[in-house]
């Protein structure tokens, strides 16, 4: 499998990881609320051993989770990308979507136009027949994100985090999905490209 590639859209930069991006990864995984709808923060230690599994994988699969930058002055702004989802889950085997930003960059549409890149990457380089994207019941801004790249949810879907013991605030997930039929007659928004324009 030939690693994942660099990804542009017009205003963002996805690529794989580099010994730099450990600072601001751990900061922004330290962040309680970016961390708000996740069991806990992560030491520095933990994005560590993260950034070393996403770029195995992409080594593995060629895919996974990109950091990324903007375009206009190179700063890191977080992580979006295609994740593997186990059979652990009652929709698994699976590929996701998801994103993780720092607060700096939240409000302005990159989670948006980043993960359209991830999907058309999917959809066009990966052959992808669904993707999927998934978070707690209460992660409106993340459920946003979701509706405005056209995936659907249906109730009957949702489902309790197979990670998370019973009773934990955050069990209780929805699930949304996009098919490949339904990406297309929405003429692709991805706006990935195999090279800078």
């Amino acid at each position: 499998m030939t690693p994942g590639p660099e990804l542009w859209t017009d205003r963002l930069h996805l690529r794989r990881w580099t010994a730099a991006d450990l600072r601001p990864f751990a900061a922004l995984n330290a962040d309680p609320e970016v961390m708000e709808y996740f069991p806990s923060t992560l030491s520095t230690e933990e994005v560590r051993v993260f950034i070393e599994r996403v770029e195995a994988a992409f080594e593995d699969r060629g895919f996974s989770w990109w950091a990324v930058d903007t375009r206009h002055d190179g700063d890191f702004v977080g992580m979006v990308g295609l994740g593997r989802v186990g059979a652990d889950y009652p929709f698994g085997p699976a590929v996701e979507t998801g994103w993780r930003l720092a607060r700096t960059a939240w409000g302005q549409g990159y989670a948006v136009e980043a993960a359209r890149a991830a999907l058309t990457y999917g959809f066009t380089a990966l052959d992808l027949e669904e993707i999927v994207a998934f978070t707690t019941v209460a992660n409106r801004r993340s459920r946003a994100v979701m509706d405005r790249l056209g995936m659907s949810h249906d109730p009957a879907d949702d489902f309790d985090h197979p990670h998370l013991a019973a009773g934990h605030p955050l069990r209780p997930h929805v699930l949304y999905r996009l098919d490949r039929r339904r990406w297309v007659a929405g003429g692709g928004t991805g706006e990935a490209a195999d090279r800078p324009r």
